[in-house]
């Protein structure tokens, strides 16, 4: 995907040093970063200071960023999910409190728009809505709200001896719908 190539032009940038390219990942990159964060931790002044960190961290750490292990959007995902992890673990939460409730990712409307304006974003989300519901539930439950798999297992009402494989044939389901 040319975006992908651009994006991880751009990480190759900011490994040595370029400033003007961190920006430009910001500019691309910060309202859907800002999605995640919030649907973590439910709260949008923790979330403001997830994305500070995750940027943070994407300066301090493009040089680990390897293209052939993954899509850079990817790289950049996992750094502000587990930022918005350690900050929730930090608050004393795993998982926020209505995340026994939810079945379909919540997102802020803005970052929302910011999601829908990216290619990736859009055939994430109608790779999600392919899934059955319990597939879905749980790979957003495990990716975005950080359950592990003792707590998966019980909200899912399945045995947590069969989490790990479960999960991982609901991953290549939600990898296999991609178009």
């Amino acid at each position: 995907m040319a975006s992908d190539t651009d994006l991880s032009a751009t990480l190759a940038k900011v490994a040595k040093g370029d400033k003007a390219a961190l920006r430009s990942i910001y500019v691309r990159q910060s309202a859907r970063m800002f999605g995640i964060a919030v649907a973590i931790l439910r709260d949008r002044v923790a979330a403001g200071d997830a994305l500070q960190e995750a940027f943070v961290r994407i300066w301090e750490q493009a040089r680990q960023f390897d293209p052939a292990r993954g899509a850079a959007e990817t790289w950049i995902a996992a750094t502000i999910r587990h930022v918005a992890l350690d900050i929730a673990r930090q608050r004393g939460r795993e998982f926020p409190p209505d995340a026994r409730q939810q079945d379909n990712f919540i997102i802020d409307a803005d970052a929302l728009d910011g999601l829908l304006a990216n290619d990736s974003g859009k055939q994430l989300r109608l790779a999600l809505l392919r899934l059955d519901a319990d597939s879905r539930r749980g790979v957003i439950l495990s990716y975005v709200n950080g359950l592990s798999y003792g707590e998966l297992a019980a909200e899912l009402d399945l045995p947590i001896a069969k989490m790990p494989a479960w999960l991982h044939r609901a991953m290549l389901a939600l990898r296999a719908s991609v178009p």
